[in-house]
């Protein structure tokens, strides 16, 4: 067994699709799945149960899973205590930081001399696995909104994240200075899954509702600038969400980013463990790094 073999079943496990955890790994699909056959045949047991449409761990597969990454874990700390590389920050990051994270770690670079230097690494996973590597020590930290902690973590509370509109330019909203709900009742909704981001689309849902109508589901899938392009290009009237500290990175002629009249936002924080990590100096930097971006927010 191997600590490769490991870490693409993890990969496997999160995406529970092979060509998401290819890409994430940074190689071909075929590589993963061969690697993950060679692991099963060595551990008797079959790890996923691939079926055409989805691919889903088996029991043997969710009881290895937390094992598995309790070995990487391990090995990753083993690295650090002989020095194998330099320890740096390891933050999760979640979609739609925009300006925020440029600004907090603008700030961090800014701290005393004693934290300058220290590398940064960022890493892009989902919410639930960005509280299990800060549990387990595999992020010193990870930004998350509204969610609660699981045991062994805790939350910093930073900022409000408001969400803006996003319509066709040709939209009669988009000339706006703010978005009213209703406007935009007879239009599809293009937004994520709810399994992928249940916080979000639960608030903007919920405020659908309130405000006296059920949102039509528009497409789904894709990367953020798909659906961009897609509200762009009409004909049909389409709109979504975006957090307004994305949207002033966000650039196009065919859409407009307008706020809501009514303020949609939610809460984002910094999941870090309980007890003090090792690297317990940088992010205590990187904590007053956070409070001080956002400050700059409220000035």
């Amino acid at each position: 067994m191997e600590l490769r073999q490991l870490g693409y079943f993890v990969t496997v496990a999160e995406e529970l699709h092979f060509g998401r955890a290819a890409e994430r790994l940074h190689i071909v699909q075929s590589a993963v799945s061969q690697q993950v056959r060679r692991l099963e045949r060595e551990l008797g047991a079959e790890l996923f149960d691939r079926s055409p449409r989805q691919v889903r761990l088996t029991p043997a597969g969710e009881r290895l899973l937390p094992e598995a990454r309790a070995v990487l874990a391990a090995a990753e700390r083993a690295r650090a205590a002989v020095g194998a590389r330099p320890r740096g920050l390891r933050l999760g990051t979640c979609t739609g930081l925009g300006e925020h994270l440029d600004r907090v770690l603008a700030r961090f670079a800014e701290q005393t001399p004693g934290v300058q230097g220290v590398p940064v690494e960022l890493v892009s996973v989902s919410a639930g696995e960005r509280f299990a590597r800060v549990a387990d020590g595999r992020l010193d930290a990870a930004f998350v909104r509204a969610a609660e902690p699981v045991p062994g973590v805790r939350v910093v509370p930073l900022w409000r994240d408001p969400l803006v509109a996003v319509v066709p330019a040709g939209h009669p909203v988009a000339t706006r200075a703010e978005a009213s709900l209703a406007d935009l009742a007879e239009a599809p909704l293009a937004l994520t899954a709810r399994r992928a981001n249940p916080a979000l689309v639960d608030l903007v849902v919920g405020a659908c509702h309130a405000a006296g109508f059920t949102p039509v589901r528009g497409p789904v899938g894709g990367s953020l600038q798909d659906t961009l392009a897609t509200i762009g290009a009409g004909p049909a009237p389409l709109w979504t969400v975006v957090y307004a500290s994305h949207a002033r990175l966000l650039r196009s002629p065919r859409v407009a980013f307008v706020p809501f009249a009514a303020e949609l936002a939610l809460e984002t924080g910094l999941a870090v463990r309980d007890g003090g990590p090792d690297a317990a100096a940088p992010l205590d930097a990187f904590l007053a790094a956070c409070a001080a971006a956002a400050d700059d927010l409220g000035s």
